[in-house]
């Protein structure tokens, strides 16, 4: 047993032997031992107790008691933090009432402040999501990627340096063939729009795009579209149809105002009376909308159920609401619970559903056909529905509406059996208790609960119009249109809704950042913009993300000059002409005060401008600016003709504010031809030539000529036939054209082998002296440094282009058939412009590369020889 226990001994010691450091001292101490050594280390420690009590000093002089403390903290006992601080009598029902009540309010004070907090961070982080898709989709559509593969944004990007300017002019992917038909479909009306404004008459631009909307969407899932339209068109009144000037009693002046009919009442002080009657306007407009809409659903629901609605041979209104009760309301021979019958027929519910319909005046007389039996319920409720009814906004005299509440407080607002549309009828009329915003059984459906909440808007109480759209603006798009991509999700419910309530910029951006209701939001903010009810940002507040500006301090405001080029950027390269039909449109909002107006007409020309750089060269581009025909008579494009819509008052601000800038963004981004015409078109015959010039010497110092070049000499050439003609910008500049014009004719003889004719053209533009005469060389030397720049840029192309053609022809007169005589004579005259080539060019030595003047003195030799 021993020499086990020794052997295990030995073992356990053998465990650790491959961590034994011979460096390092062992240590032959028990835990006991090693605790105690390191209990007397600490306490060696200086400062320790010293601290404490000096810490205690400074607590104690801030009358902190830091002992008591300590020790209360200590005797701490959590398990009762919830328990009254003095012990509670089984028999204390107050004090267990009261200490519950405190409880209760602490509890419920916690989870307010929790819900707030997780309220905070995922409203901070769908902010942040769809901040973030609001930027990338802002990227993408500048790059034009909405689409795949390499796109003409992208690959102009590439092809200029100018990438800046036009990163910001970009044009955007072609649309689909399906979305050019709608488009089309309402290009028509923007089209129709601006030639009545060109004729200084009004246009029913809402009924225009209802119309245009019925033909374009076939689905029925966009009919919601159709319906904002309509919706529009009651709010602003709009006539259906104007009659045409040609009618016999149609004049201007009686002609209906509708261009900025509103823009006063809604751009102005929202508290003015105007602003005031302007959203009484809206919400009625609104209501009348849903009331119309509703009568529609009555009249296909009886059409689809003959059978259950029982119509009958009677067209009157009351007959077909009866009929739509019978079909909602009764079921295998019995009313729905809550319905009171008077007079043997559901009254309440068919002078609710007469009211719902927009028909108050047949309610009045169906109540008045039951007066007896009403009064024998409601004794004063016909003499109510009439004052409500005669009344000019629909709101009770005061004594009317206090009989109004008692009644209802009496018998109607706790009981559990009232008649629902009874309620619902009370509720109307006296404007009760508007913040409980639903009637069960009543407001079933998303335009029933607008409905009534359109009824009970007060402008006088509540907020009004303004206190209902912070109601559905913290209820938010998904609550009405539902999620984005699932089943059931509508599009458009929402626009709509903030239509209703008079946030037309919060609806128009609704539609727009959705891509397949895009082109409804650009024509529903340019009817907006036409009758003034669109309010747009000013420069300093626009953003490059979202049309939508969004202040604390100021109403919602929208970037139309953003959203109809984000549009219009589409299709501006193949139509440009309709892109500038919309841009027109940008102007309408010029009459805005506060210095956003004039913004707004700038906005509108720096557009024309983008589109005159962007659209495709033809005959197309010149409708569009204008031109000058084979006799040189000049011809306005539709530009111009349009200038009364973007507020160019004479043809000196046209040629400046459009022309002049157009032209050098055409020259920034290497339209050259463009360029040249425009300036020729603004009269700027000066800038003409120097345009030119400079675009010829690029053209010169090319190794290659392509065709844009040859483009530029064909302007050029055309330019100058004319200029001559008219004595125009004659000047150094003019005679530098006509020189380079004869570079350009010597390179192509010389390549079609004419090097005689090279050699004259050479001679004729007197660029290099070849006399001989030393004296006359030098001078002219001196004489090149104040040539233009063009011509100065491109010496060495002349020096070389000119020596080569002087060895052409000394190699061929060299191995022609001539008289010996002739032949010496010519070689001789050769030589000698050689040589004076050489002096020239040793005079300017320094103006070239060493290369250039070593392959000018070897041709040289070579002549010599």
């Amino acid at each position: 047993m021993a020499a086990d226990l020794s052997s295990l001994l030995n073992a356990s010691k053998a465990l650790t032997s491959h961590l034994a450091r011979p460096d390092l001292p062992s240590v032959n101490l028990s835990l006991d031992q090693i605790e105690a050594q390191s209990r007397r280390l600490v306490s060696r420690q200086p400062g320790t107790s010293a601290d404490a009590g000096r810490a205690n000093y400074l607590l104690a002089q801030a009358h902190v008691d830091a002992p008591a403390l300590a020790n209360s903290i200590a005797h701490l006992n959590t398990q009762t933090t919830f328990t009254p601080l003095q012990a509670l009598q089984d028999t204390d029902v107050a004090g267990y009432l009261r200490h519950a009540h405190e409880q209760n309010l602490i509890s419920t004070i916690e989870e307010g402040r929790r819900e707030t907090q997780e309220e905070f961070y995922r409203v901070l982080e769908d902010r942040g999501r769809r901040d973030w898709e609001a930027r990338k989709k802002r990227v993408f559509e500048q790059l034009g990627a909405r689409v795949g593969g390499e796109n003409r944004a992208v690959a102009d990007l590439k092809k200029t340096t100018h990438g800046k300017n036009l990163l910001s002019a970009s044009v955007g992917p072609a649309p689909t063939l399906q979305m050019q038909s709608k488009m089309m479909a309402y290009d028509r009306v923007v089209s129709d729009l601006n030639s009545a404004r060109l004729r200084g008459t009004s246009y029913p631009i809402v009924h225009a795009l209802i119309q245009a909307s019925l033909s374009a969407n076939s689905d029925p899932r966009s009919l919601q579209i159709t319906q904002n339209f309509h919706v529009l068109s009651k709010i602003t009144g709009e006539p259906p149809a104007l009659p045409p000037l040609s009618h016999a009693g149609a004049h201007i002046l009686n002609a209906p105002l509708i261009e900025r009919k509103f823009a006063r009442a809604y751009l102005g002080d929202p508290e003015s009376r105007e602003a005031v009657e302007l959203r009484r306007q809206i919400a009625k407009g609104a209501r009348e909308a849903l009331e119309e809409q509703y009568w529609d659903v009555i009249e296909r629901t009886i059409q689809a159920r003959p059978m259950e609605a029982r119509l009958g041979g009677d067209p009157s209104v009351a007959n077909k609401i009866r009929a739509y009760i019978l079909v909602r309301h009764y079921r295998n021979g019995e009313w729905e619970d809550r319905i009171e019958l008077v007079a043997g027929q559901p009254l309440w519910a068919k002078l609710f559903y007469l009211v719902r319909t927009g028909h108050a005046q047949e309610a009045l007389e169906e109540a008045t056909r039951f007066q007896q039996a009403i009064e024998h319920r409601e004794s004063s409720f016909l003499s109510h529905l009439r004052a409500w009814v005669e009344s000019a906004d629909r709101r009770l005299p005061k004594p009317h509406r206090d009989q109004l509440h008692a009644a209802y407080n009496a018998h109607m607002l706790h009981s559990a059996t009232a008649d629902p549309f009874k309620l619902a009828l009370y509720k109307l009329m006296g404007k009760i208790d508007p913040a409980r915003r639903s009637v069960a059984q009543v407001t079933v459906t998303t335009e029933d609960w607008l409905w009534f909440q359109l009824s009970m808007v007060d402008e006088d109480e509540f907020g009004g119009l303004r206190g209902l759209a912070e109601v559905l603006l913290s209820y938010g798009e998904r609550h009405f249109d539902g999620v984005p991509g699932q089943k059931g999700a509508k599009r458009g419910v929402w626009a709509g809704v903030l239509l209703m309530c008079g946030q037309f910029e919060r609806a128009v951006a609704a539609l727009w950042d959705h891509h397949e209701t895009e082109v409804e939001a650009v024509h529903l903010a340019i009817a907006l913009a036409y009758h003034g009810l669109l309010r747009v940002p000013s420069r300093a507040e626009t953003s490059d993300v979202t049309p939508l500006t969004l202040s604390p301090v100021s109403p919602p405001a929208l970037s139309l000059s953003t959203l109809i080029w984000r549009y219009v950027r589409q299709f501006v390269k193949m139509d440009a002409r309709e892109a500038l039909q919309y841009v027109n449109c940008v102007c309408l909002s010029a009459d805005q005060p506060g210095g956003v107006g004039k913004e707004q007409v700038e906005n509108a020309w720096e557009l024309v401008r983008r589109i005159i750089v962007l659209a495709n060269t033809g005959a197309a581009w010149e409708e569009l600016v204008g031109g000058f025909r084979p006799d040189g008579t000049r011809f306005s494009g539709v530009i111009e003709q349009n200038a009364p819509l973007l507020k160019l008052d004479d043809t000196r601000e046209y040629n400046e504010q459009i022309l002049v800038r157009a032209a050098k963004s055409s020259e920034e981004a290497d339209r050259i031809p463009e360029a040249i015409k425009l300036y020729n078109l603004a009269g700027e015959y000066t800038t003409v030539i120097g345009v030119l010039a400079h675009a010829l010497g690029n053209t010169l110092a090319q190794p290659s000529v392509d065709e844009k070049a040859r483009a530029i000499e064909r302007t050029a050439a055309d330019v100058l036939r004319h200029y001559e003609r008219t004595n125009r910008a004659v000047g150094k500049e003019r005679d530098a054209v006509i020189r380079m014009l004869r570079v350009r004719e010597a390179m192509d003889a010389k390549d079609a082998g004419r090097v005689e004719s090279a050699l004259e053209l050479m001679e004729s533009t007197d660029l290099i002296p070849m006399d001989g005469d030393v004296a006359k060389i030098t001078k002219r030397a001196e004489e090149f440094r104040e040539l233009p720049d063009a011509l100065q840029r491109n010496l060495q192309t002349f020096l070389t282009l000119t020596m080569d053609i002087l060895s052409a022809v000394h190699q061929k007169v060299k191995a022609s058939s001539l008289p010996d005589v002739t032949r010496q004579a010519t070689l001789a005259a050769l030589r000698k412009k050689s040589r004076s080539l050489i002096i020239f060019a040793g005079n300017l030595k320094y103006r070239m590369s060493p290369d250039v003047y070593s392959y000018l003195a070897r041709l040289d030799v070579e002549i010599a020889l």
